[in-house]
């Protein structure tokens, strides 16, 4: 079955960080666009970070911003997410997101971040 699989979550203090990375099992797909999105306890999912495919282009989330780098490697078909400076605010599932066009799209089952203060 294909899937996003997401990695590199795990505990980190305050300050500290983390990378995540995402990629696509089972086949190579070609995408409009990567993102992830976070979802905390008690909160709805929302924006982290999204990257366009082709060219690049980046935006973020205002509270991740000169905090959070995401960035893609094209030959591996992979995104990434460097997370500097965490805060506790920070602490979620992170999930991977692809858009392929259109309405279609696949999701990643997440990895848990948690910063400890």
């Amino acid at each position: 079955q294909v899937q996003l699989v997401e990695s590199g979550g795990g505990l980190v203090q305050t300050g500290g960080s983390l990378g995540l990375s995402c990629s696509a099992s089972g086949r190579t797909f070609v995408y409009l666009a990567m993102a992830w999105f976070r979802q905390a306890p008690g909160k709805e999912r929302e924006f982290v970070a999204r990257i366009r495919w082709r060219g690049g282009d980046t935006s973020y989330a205002d509270s991740v911003k000169g905090r959070f780098t995401i960035s893609r490697d094209y030959a591996k078909n992979t995104v990434y997410l460097q997370m500097n400076n965490l805060e506790p605010e920070d602490t979620a599932v992170y999930y991977c997101n692809a858009n392929l066009g259109g309405a279609a799209e696949m999701w990643g089952k997440g990895t848990q971040v948690t910063v400890s203060s």
